[in-house]
């Protein structure tokens, strides 16, 4: 099985930076795609940055310019570092992974456990 571990998140003032890390672990093939998504109290979770394999990137409009996605393909990582952090953007942090895994070679669909991120005013 493949498993994903976040770690990172707490608490911060307005204006703070915060990292977050996500570490895959298992039968790992591959990694397509890896994703860090957020859900803020009644709000629905919203996929705001990801990042592919060959590191091509996509970000949300409402993080641009102030989050930066990265991963390490070889130790199987992806590191989300947060600028300018605001009041809003106070969520749960998850992150996600497209894994090609185990000896068929099966495609998951792969979630971490969480981590809230709050920031205050």
């Amino acid at each position: 099985q493949v498993q994903l571990v976040e770690s990172g998140g707490g608490f911060v003032q307005a204006g703070g930076s915060m990292r977050l890390t996500c570490a895959a672990s298992g039968s790992i093939f591959c990694i397509n795609c890896m994703g860090w998504y957020r859900q803020a109290p009644r709000k629905q979770r919203e996929l705001f940055a990801n990042i592919f394999s060959d590191g091509s990137t996509n970000y949300a409009d409402s993080v641009k310019g102030r989050l930066t996605i990265s991963r390490d393909n070889a130790k199987n990582t992806v590191d989300l570092k947060m600028n300018s952090l605001q009041p809003e953007d106070t969520a749960v942090y998850d992150c996600n992974a497209q894994v090609v895994a185990g000896p068929a070679r099966r495609y998951l669909a792969v979630w971490g456990q969480g981590t809230l991120v709050t920031v205050s005013s």
